[in-house]
C-alpha cells in the first residue's frame, strides 16, 4: 500500500514517507497480532473493537482519485499477486508440518479443496485466516476510486446517495449470511470507512473533538458495545460498535502523528504490516500448543519482520511479495 505525498495541510511533499501513517499502521498490526493471540476475554475484545476498521480508514486518508483503468489493473496486480504467492506458500507448508505433528492438513481433499481455496474468504481458516482483508480492501478501494473520480471531494453531499444504501447492505448483508468468497461480503462497510478516511482527510483535526471521541472509544475498548468481526460481516449494535472503532482509530491517528518523531520501531512494523498480516497467524497456529502467550505475540511480529526484510533485499522478491 502506497503513501501518498501531503500538502500544505500538515503534508509532506511527494516522494516523502509518512511517517505517521506507518506509526498508526505499526500500533494496528500490533493489535491485529495480539488480538489474535488473545482469543477472549477483555484484551480481545478491546482490540477487536477497533483493529480491523483502523486500516481501512488509514487507506481512506491516502486515497485520491486516480484514473479508473489504470488504477484497478495496479491494484490486482499488486494486491492479488502477493496474496496468491503467500497463499500458496503457507498451503505447501501446511502439507509438510501438520503430518509432523501427527495431525492432517488442513487442505487434504484434493482436487476438491482448490474451490475452497479460490473462494478464500470465509472458506479459509486456521493458518489462513486473514486472508479475507487484502481482496476485501481491494475491491473497496477500486469501487471507491470509482465513486471518487465522479465526486472528487468527499465532502460532496452527494456521497449521501452512495453511503446511505452501503450502509444498509453492509448490516442486511451480515445479518443474512456469513459467507464471504474472498472477503467481499465486508466490501460494503469498508467502502464507507474508505469514505469516512477520506472525508476526515478533509475536515482536519479539532482539539474540541477529543471528549466525545475518548467517550466513544472508552465505552467500545471496555467491552460495553459488541465487538465487531469484519470477516463475518458481524458490526455489532449498528453504528454504534462501528462508530466507537471508528473514533478509536481516529484517536491513534492523532496520537501517530504527535509521536511520529519518536516510534521509529513502530513505524518499522508499520511499514511490515503486509507481512506481517499474511504471516502471524501461521506462526500461532502451529505453535500455540509449545509456546505461552507472551512468546506467541513476540514470534508472529518478529519473524515475519525479519522475513519483511529479507523480502527488501530482494528487487525480484520485492516486485512479487510486497
Amino acid at each position: 500500500m502506497e503513501h501518498r505525498g501531503e500538502n500544505g495541510s500538515g503534508h509532506k511533499a511527494a516522494g516523502d514517507r509518512l511517517d505517521w501513517v506507518d506509526v498508526a499502521r505499526g500500533i494496528g498490526i500490533v493489535a491485529v497480532v495480539v488480538g489474535h493471540v488473545w482469543t477472549r476475554g477483555p484484551l480481545r475484545d478491546a482490540l477487536y473493537s477497533f483493529h480491523m476498521p483502523l486500516f481501512f480508514l488509514l487507506s481512506g486518508m491516502l486515497s485520491r482519485p486516480q484514473p479508473i483503468g489504470a488504477f484497478t489493473r495496479r491494484q490486482l496486480a499488486s494486491q492479488m499477486r502477493p496474496y496468491a504467492i503467500f497463499l500458496t506458500l503457507l498451503i505447501v507448508a501446511d502439507q509438510i508440518i501438520e503430518p509432523l505433528k501427527g495431525g492432517r492438513p488442513i487442505f487434504h481433499q484434493w482436487p476438491g479443496d482448490v474451490l475452497p481455496i479460490l473462494l478464500g474468504g470465509s472458506w479459509l481458516r486456521g493458518p489462513y485466516t486473514i486472508f479475507w482483508f487484502i481482496p476485501c480492501l481491494m475491491v473497496a478501494r477500486i469501487l471507491f476510486n470509482v465513486a471518487l473520480t465522479r465526486w472528487p471531494d468527499a465532502l460532496d453531499r452527494r456521497w449521501t446517495m452512495l453511503l446511505i444504501p452501503m450502509t444498509g447492505m453492509a448490516y442486511g448483508l451480515g445479518w443474512a449470511t456469513q459467507a464471504s468468497p474472498l472477503g467481499l461480503l465486508s466490501v460494503p462497510m469498508a467502502l464507507v470507512l474508505l469514505w469516512i478516511g477520506a472525508a476526515w482527510a478533509r475536515v482536519g483535526w479539532r482539539n474540541g473533538l477529543i471528549a466525545p471521541l475518548a467517550m466513544l472509544s472508552i465505552v467500545g475498548l471496555a467491552g460495553w458495545f459488541p465487538t465487531l468481526n469484519m470477516k463475518i460481516a458481524d458490526y455489532g449494535w449498528p453504528l454504534l460498535s462501528i462508530g466507537s472503532a471508528i473514533a478509536t482509530s481516529l484517536l491513534i491517528v492523532a496520537i501517530a502523528r504527535r509521536i511520529a518523531p519518536h516510534a521509529a520501531p513502530l513505524a518499522s512494523l508499520g511499514r511490515a504490516s503486509l507481512v506481517i498480516m499474511y504471516l502471524h497467524v501461521a506462526f500461532i497456529h502451529y505453535l500455540s500448543p509449545y509456546l505461552g502467550k507472551p512468546w506467541l505475540t513476540a514470534i508472529a511480529l518478529l519473524v515475519p519482520f525479519a522475513m519483511f526484510w529479507l523480502i527488501r533485499r530482494s528487487p525480484r522478491a520485492t516486485r512479487f511479495l510486497l
